[in-house]
């Protein structure tokens, strides 16, 4: 589907001019067990890419555990700093991937890491990366907020607050947040809306505690819908598609 086949009337706009989305690293693999799957990453980019021509300024936070899974034999035994300094590393190549893709469809993209590492990016400046947004580019956020112990989750709302994002979409393998799993539970129920402490008091698998206490202490509103929602990410972001809005009632 493309931008033409979605009718935008006149007078419909986006529901939030500045969004940061957070995409998971197994979402990069495809069907595959591990690694990059191109023809995701590519479809995944034109779906940024469209909400470029409706308005939208993005940001991206992407995870990297289709990498970090391939290594996870290695990281056995590790102590937990050190693997996640390794899981940062996987999401710099995710990052530059998703770079790749976006730069082939003709959308200006800059990947910046919180792990200093200047000749393949642009370290982590908040400044520079609201600056990037604010001048139409792409901002792919990497290597989490450069410390152990946090999730990209977290990290994802963090940059999002940093940079004055209205809202935090998480793309997931399910278009919203349920009651229970609904791969295992046909008669489970989608929320519509659902407040921070609801996901915090029944434990929804939404985004890590951390996450979702940032983003409630925060007013962030955290929007979670679909990899696989007809039309793409597009509709979802104009108020269209199935979703579960985290927010205050």
């Amino acid at each position: 589907m493309t931008l033409s086949d979605l009718p935008i009337s006149p007078e419909e706009r986006p529901l939030f001019k500045r969004v940061l989305v957070k995409i998971s690293g197994e979402a990069l693999m495809g069907d595959q067990g591990y690694g990059l799957h191109p023809p995701t990453i590519d479809r995944i980019a034109g779906e940024v890419a469209k909400l470029r021509e409706i308005g939208i300024e993005v940001a991206l936070v992407v995870g990297g555990g289709n990498i970090f899974r391939g290594l996870a034999g290695a990281a056995a035994g590790m102590d937990r700093a050190s693997a996640d300094y390794m899981g940062m590393l996987a999401t710099v190549l995710n990052a530059l991937a998703m770079q790749a893709a976006l730069e082939r469809l003709g959308v200006d993209a800059r990947v910046q890491s919180a792990i200093p590492m200047p000749t393949v990016c642009e370290p982590y400046i908040r400044s520079r990366a609201v600056r990037h947004l604010d001048e139409g580019r792409v901002v792919i956020f990497a290597a989490g907020t450069g410390n152990p112990f946090f999730t990209t989750d977290t990290a994802a709302t963090l940059r999002a607050m940093e940079t004055g994002c209205e809202a935090l979409f998480k793309a997931t393998q399910v278009d919203g947040v349920y009651d229970a799993d609904p791969k295992t539970n046909p008669d489970a129920k989608r929320y519509e809306t659902v407040t921070y402490t609801e996901v915090l008091l029944k434990d929804l698998k939404v985004m890590d505690a951390a996450a979702i206490a940032l983003a409630r202490d925060n007013r962030l509103p955290v929007v979670v819908f679909s990899l696989q929602s007809e039309g793409g990410f597009a509709p979802v972001m104009l108020g269209r598609g199935p979703c579960t809005i985290v927010r205050d009632e």
